[in-house]
């Protein structure tokens, strides 16, 4: 779905797509800046917050509400699920095992092999930062599965399928493997002039929480990172 030109300007969302909207969810493609999601005293912008406004169509007495069914990072671009309700919400993270989500990204070096699978466990640290750790009591269970689609300039483009969802899962992976995303300021390469990061949520797939229908989206990769490889004939 589109925007319904019918809704006054100034309540239409800003910072994201909405390209599906029923009366129990919203699927959006979020831009890069904007954040998913923060705790109630941080009143920064969020797509949560956007969206929740959104619904509202400004009424101070409306009670709607978005609620977060999970996360992309502040500099990842992409397709998010949001429900309608705490039941809707729930559901949806009860059944999030069998989604299939899919990121494109691009990474400095070439891979070897250049398809295969990161299983590792990620810990956090009191600023906030993950690591691989060899400690499993002290970290998550991480696996993402990779495919490279191309290698130019000493970048790779691969598609990059998520088994767990992690906290930056897919950044922490690629920098404990020597090959950090492209534009990454927490985990990338230093003096790495990229203008953003180079990851994009462009695949989601799950059940409806109540039809039972299988939801099926997909985001085109900007045209920005598409070009740090010369687009995207396939690799030889």
């Amino acid at each position: 779905m589109t925007i319904n030109s019918r809704i006054p300007h100034r309540h239409r969302p800003r910072g994201l797509e909405i390209l599906f909207e029923d009366r129990d969810i919203l699927v959006i493609s979020k831009a890069v800046g904007l954040l998913t999601w923060s705790p109630h005293q941080d009143q920064r912008k969020t797509a949560e917050r956007v969206l929740t406004g959104y619904l509202r169509k400004g009424s101070e007495s409306s009670r709607l509400c978005a609620y977060t069914v999970h996360r992309l990072d502040r500099d990842t671009s992409g397709l998010l699920v949001f429900a309608k309700s705490e039941k809707v919400q729930q559901q949806l993270k009860n059944n999030w095992s069998t989604t299939d989500k899919h990121y494109f990204t691009v990474v400095h070096g070439g891979l070897d092999p250049k398809e295969g699978t990161f299983s590792c466990y990620l810990a956090e640290d009191k600023d906030q930062f993950v690591n691989v750790t060899k400690n499993k009591a002290e970290g998550k269970l991480a696996e993402s599965c990779y495919k490279v689609l191309k290698e130019a300039g000493g970048y790779s483009a691969v598609d990059v399928s998520l088994l767990t969802g992690r906290k930056n899962q897919i950044r922490v992976q690629f920098m404990d493997a020597g090959h950090p995303v492209v534009g990454d300021k927490k985990y990338g390469k230093k003096g790495d002039r990229v203008g953003r990061m180079a990851l994009h949520a462009m695949h989601l797939e799950f059940d409806h929480p109540f039809s039972g229908r299988r939801m099926i989206f997909d985001s085109p990769v900007p045209d920005a990172l598409l070009q740090l490889v010369g687009g995207l004939d396939p690799i030889v």
